[in-house]
């Protein structure tokens, strides 16, 4: 009876298996990070475009229900400057003393009491040790937030100018390979035109924002992804090199969007959204707080406008009018300070 030989697989044969497994692991790892980045996306997406439109309707709805009140504001600031032009104009002061005064308009201002005239912007004008406590009261923590602006969203990825190539690069081809396949142009009947008109909108969209995520999902959706052969050795490394690229490109743009909500939550804008959230919890209006406020804000600014005006109408001595009005020293110094920091740092 002949011996049977046992048959065995040659080194390489069994070289290639080994890297084919380990190919398919590793594209397997690959793909589920891919998804799990590419869900990250889209909810810290949604979260920030929730955030985003709660902060234009709480701001819609402040400057709804304060709208009287911001005219009567206006109308305060107008009646203010007014005073101190008729008094600079009609009134011969000394040197000093006009140089006191001047200051006094110029901390006004700057305390965010009042708007910045250009014409005032550069005074120099020293702060009179007479008028200390009125300084006091316009601190310069106010007077630092009215230079506040709004948060930017930062255009740049964590990996530097050659990773910010490199991704422009995927992204833009991306597009191409979508609009290659869903240009309406090569559509060969209306239905199908309509629905690649529609499909690249949203490509476009994605396309003008950077947002690779998108237009991977959009890629994922329609199933014209990369076909990978995977019993070809070459095609799974292609594959994975794509995906590791894809991953680190798409977890910058997951860092960016967690930095861009940061950044949104930390403008004041965003801490009244926080505010109202906590109020509403309480069972409290948060803008009828504000609009509150901002009343207790024109009683306040009303003495002022009260204070100068008797100045200007000479009821008030050089000497009263430095020392400042008294009214505001004592128990409405805290009010005073506190309606200045939220009319400068949440309402304006």
């Amino acid at each position: 009876m002949p011996r049977r030989t046992a048959t065995s697989s040659s080194p390489s044969t069994a070289a290639t298996e080994l890297a084919l497994s380990e190919l398919h692991l590793r594209l397997q790892f690959l793909e589920k990070e891919h998804q799990s980045i590419l869900k990250q996306i889209k909810k810290k997406r949604t979260e920030l475009n929730n955030f985003v439109e709660r902060t234009r309707s709480l701001a819609t709805e402040v400057v709804h229900r304060a709208s009287p009140s911001f005219q009567k504001m206006a109308q305060l600031d107008q009646e203010i400057h007014a005073l101190f032009e008729t008094i600079f104009t009609t009134r011969k002061f000394g040197k000093q003393t006009l140089k006191k005064i001047q200051a006094v308009y110029h901390q006004l201002q700057f305390a965010g009491v009042i708007s910045i005239k250009p014409d005032t912007s550069q005074l120099e004008a020293e702060p009179d040790e007479e008028f200390a406590p009125m300084e006091e009261d316009f601190c310069a923590e106010s007077a630092q937030n009215t230079h506040q602006h709004h948060w930017q969203v930062p255009d740049s990825t964590s990996f530097g100018a050659g990773a910010r190539t490199e991704t422009q690069q995927k992204i833009r081809s991306t597009f191409l390979r979508l609009a290659e396949i869903f240009h309406p142009d090569k559509a060969t009947d209306s239905e199908t035109q309509k629905y690649h008109t529609q499909i690249m909108q949203e490509i476009n969209i994605a396309y003008q924002e950077g947002d690779l995520a998108r237009l991977l999902e959009i890629e994922s959706r329609q199933q014209v992804g990369e076909v990978v052969e995977l019993n070809n050795e070459d095609d799974l490394t292609r594959k994975c090199r794509h995906l590791e690229q894809q991953n680190q490109i798409l977890q910058a743009q997951y860092e960016n969007l967690k930095r861009e909500l940061r950044l949104a939550k930390n403008t004041p804008e965003g801490a009244m959204v926080s505010s109202s959230r906590k109020a509403a919890k309480q069972g409290i209006d948060a803008v009828a707080g504000m609009v509150e406020a901002i009343e207790s804000q024109i009683g306040a600014v009303s003495q002022i406008r009260d204070f100068v005006q008797d100045f200007q109408q000479q009821k008030l001595t050089i000497q009263e009018f430095l020392a400042g009005p008294v009214s505001l020293y004592s128990s409405e110094e805290e009010l005073l300070q506190d309606i200045l920091e939220q009319m400068i740092s949440e309402l304006i």
